[in-house]
């Protein structure tokens, strides 16, 4: 990956992480990397806990960010939120889901789009 495309990723999960701030989520985790890959954002919405994905993309002309939450990235992070489930005991009686937060950077100006409840595992 290049370092404009890490760049472009970093900036965008910060958006990301304001935007759902002002929406009242509580962030609880940030890049969770484990052997199994890397979870942006573990996130409190009242007393769902919220895996979040966030894809940005620049320009108009890119594809839908979207797009790149196939089935293989979704099972990917399904066993991510597992773990972090066995992990964090406290939260197994949590209702949980998956939202993604789709970002788009168009010059100097963002535009964010939430997709709550963006897929749904088979637990």
């Amino acid at each position: 990956m290049s370092d404009a495309r890490k760049q472009l990723g970093s900036q965008g999960e910060q958006v990301a992480e304001r935007y759902l701030h002002k929406l009242g989520y509580r962030i609880l985790e940030r890049n969770l990397r484990t052997a199994l890959g890397e979870m942006d954002l573990v996130a409190m919405q009242g007393d769902t806990l919220v895996f979040c994905e966030v894809k940005s993309r620049q320009g108009v002309g890119e594809l839908f960010p979207g797009d790149a939450i196939h089935h293989r990235k979704q099972q990917r992070l399904i066993r991510l939120a597992t773990a972090y489930l066995q992990r964090h005991p406290g939260y197994e009686a949590s209702p949980c889901r998956f939202d993604a937060v789709l970002v788009w950077k168009t010059g100097p100006c963002w535009r964010v789009e939430l997709i709550t409840d963006a897929f749904r595992p088979g637990w």
